[in-house]
Formats: C-alpha cells, structure tokens, sequence
C-alpha cells in the first residue's frame, strides 16, 4: 500500500517502505532539533526567567470585538476601535487585581487601522474584563501631529514609589514611530509629555525612529517599582539593536552615544539599524540565530540579585539567521547586565526561551509572532501576557 508524508514543503507519495521509514525517522529528528531550540534552564543560567508554560484553557484570553464603539475625537465620528486586532499588552498590579494595557486596532484610515489602548482587568491574571472604551488615544492635542493616524502603540508600563504610572509607548505618524512617554495615578486619565528624548542632544533623537522603553525596576512584592543605579533611571529601548538611556526624572531621557574614538565600528551592526550610528549598542543581534534581524525591548527590565534581567523580542533573518524558524519569526531572548553597570553583559541565553508554536501564534494579521510585553509576579507566580500573531493576546505561566 502507498503511504504519505506530509512535509511542511509538499506532501511526499512513498511506495517504497524503507525509504518511508527513514524520511519519517528524520521528520522526527527535525522537530526533536526544533524543540531544542527552545532553551531549557540549565544551573549556569539559574539568572533566567524560564520554564513558562502558555495557558491552554484560556488563550488567546483576549480577541478583537467588532461591535465595540468609540467616539473618536480626530474623526469625529464612532469607530470600532478594537475591532480588527488586539495584541501587546502591558500590565501591572493594583488593588490585587491584573490591569492590562492593550493596543487595539480599528479598520479604517489610510494605514487600515489606527491604534489605541484599551484596559482590562483580572482577579486571577487569566480571565478579563474590559472597558468599553480606550483609555489612551490620539486627540486633538499638541501630540496629534505625532499620533494621528496610526496612533498609540506599544505601551510599557512601570510604577514609582508614589504610585504613579509611567507609559512609555510608540507615537506613530504613518512615517516615523517615536518613543513618548505619560503618566498616570489611576490608569484611566493619562498626562502625555511628548518624545522621551526631545531635550537631550538639542532634541536629534525626538525626530528619528525610536520604539521600545524598557525601564528599569525592582520587584516589591507584586508591585514593579523603578528603581535607580547610580544614582541615575535607566531604560533600554530601541529596535534593531538595542541602546541605553538614563533619566534623573523619568520624564526626560538621555541616550547613551557611542564615542567616535573608540574602536567600534558600525559594521558589526547587522540587520534592521534605524537609529545608528550614533548611539552605543547596549546588546546586538547575531548572526545565525533566532535573533538574528532585529532586537527589541520586551517588558520592562528587571534588577535582581544576579543583575538586570532583560526579556527581548527578536526578529529571525531569512537570509543570515537560524533555518530552523520560519524567515521573520518573533521569539524572545534574555540577557543579564551588571547590577552596577547597565551596559556590562554578564550573560545572555543561546537559544531562545519562547518561540510561537501554537495556531493563534503562527497564523494572523503577522506570521509567526510572540511578542512579550507584560510580566507581573502575581498571586505566588510570574504571569507572562504576550502579542500573537499582531492579532490576539495570550498568556503564559511560571510557578516560583
């Protein structure tokens, strides 16, 4: 009798049984290879955030809703703001509860879809309950030039010993993505305060490409509070390599320039560079790997008694990085910087730690997409909340 093997190039017709035997023995062994790349803890790497396992009963736990209406202020008119896509969210905890910062997307406008945030909250870090209405969006103020038309992107959410939110977020025109910042006392009503760089270097980074804020904090509890080093704040950001800012005051940045004396070259810099060559790389991509395209701030850095922890988005290169991902999957790393030096690389994982396996994770508005953003220590575990596929949000779960 013929068999068939289906390969994800084409499906194989085998009349000859030997030979079907050893083609499914090395489908087999590719996708035993496949999962190793998937990197298991091992004691050398006890600094890492690891072993998160996705919540199958829930996920996606949030989806877009195409009934959901808003008043938008610019167009004057009701738009179905989350109707076409939901994904990466921020979190925090208040009150004992989950609070989420969503981006969600409408349909229309001539980038089809504008984006805005939505907030949802959860008793149980699992299932939410959202507003009915964004809480953060363009408008006709000073920053819609900025925002308007493709809106708020993006957010990044940390807390301060006053209880006051800082949101770091992607301000995009349609032609430049900026990285803006805002803040709040009670996640509803948002202070904007433009571009974190508009007053450093007489404002040259305020008008180039910049995504991405990942500010430093400190666990207290379940609370993320920012903390500082050397007397100073500091955010990693970026997205194609990744640099470094400090703050004296959250509000204003000052990005960490390379000197043009030292012996780095910008040749070293592969794949997507937008913000180069001026500033100092605090962690780059690499060739043959999962990381290999671009790198990009996950969610906000973390200081730990083994150092900073840094969860980073990554970009697969079709053309230089690892064959075992499908070209321009979004998979994550981790690295650990020095306590005292935010720019020192004491280690970074080889191999990715997360990677899209599931069908709501490969299949949407953009292939092959996790794209983490949110992480809380909650109720006793660490919840990790994710972008699938620029489409839907899931969440994964690590017990301490």
């Amino acid at each position: 009798m013929a068999k068939y093997v289906y390969t994800k190039y084409k499906l194989i017709k085998m009349k000859d049984n030997k030979v079907f035997k050893k083609i499914v023995l090395l489908i087999i062994i590719s996708e035993i290879i496949g999962a190793c790349n998937i990197q298991k803890p091992k004691e050398q790497d006890n600094w890492a955030l690891t072993s998160f396992e996705k919540v199958d009963s829930v996920n996606p736990i949030l989806e877009a809703i195409p009934k959901s209406e808003f008043l938008c202020p610019v167009r004057n008119s009701k738009v179905k703001w989350e109707g076409k896509d939901v994904f990466n969210p921020a979190v925090v905890v208040k009150d004992n509860k989950v609070y989420m910062l969503y981006r969600a997307e409408d349909f229309i406008g001539k980038w089809k879809g504008t984006s805005r945030l939505g907030l949802a909250i959860s008793d149980d870090g699992l299932n939410f309950n959202r507003l009915l209405e964004p809480v953060f969006y363009p408008e006709n103020d000073k920053m819609k030039e900025f925002e308007w038309e493709g809106g708020c992107e993006d957010p990044r959410i940390v807390e301060d010993e006053k209880g006051i939110y800082y949101l770091t977020y992607t301000a995009w025109d349609g032609s430049v993505a900026r990285l803006f910042i805002a803040t709040s006392t009670d996640l509803l009503t948002w202070t904007k305060y433009g571009s974190v760089f508009e007053k450093a270097y007489n404002g040259k980074y305020s008008r180039v490409w910049s995504k991405a804020g990942s500010i430093v904090c400190k666990r207290e509890g379940d609370k993320m509070i920012v903390t500082k080093i050397n007397g100073k704040y500091w955010m990693y950001f970026g997205e194609s390599n990744i640099f470094l800012a400090h703050s004296d005051d959250l509000i204003n940045w000052i990005p960490i320039e390379r000197d043009p004396s030292s012996s780095f070259s910008t040749e070293e810099l592969i794949g997507h560079s937008t913000e180069v060559p001026d500033l100092l790389p605090a962690l780059m991509t690499r060739k043959g790997k999962f990381d290999s395209h671009l790198i990009e701030p996950g969610p906000p850095a973390i200081l730990t008694d083994k150092g900073i922890l840094l969860i980073y988005n990554s970009k697969n290169s079709g053309e230089f990085g690892d064959p075992s991902f499908a070209p321009k999957t979004y998979a994550a790393g981790q690295v650990l910087f020095d306590e005292n030096d935010p720019l020192k690389i004491i280690d970074r994982l080889e191999s990715t730690f997360f990677r899209p396996d599931k069908p709501y994770e490969i299949d949407g508005q953009i292939n092959h997409v996790c794209f983490l953003e949110g992480l809380v220590h909650f109720k006793g575990k660490w919840f990790l909340y994710y972008g699938t596929a620029d489409s839907k949000i899931a969440v994964a779960v690590k017990e301490n």
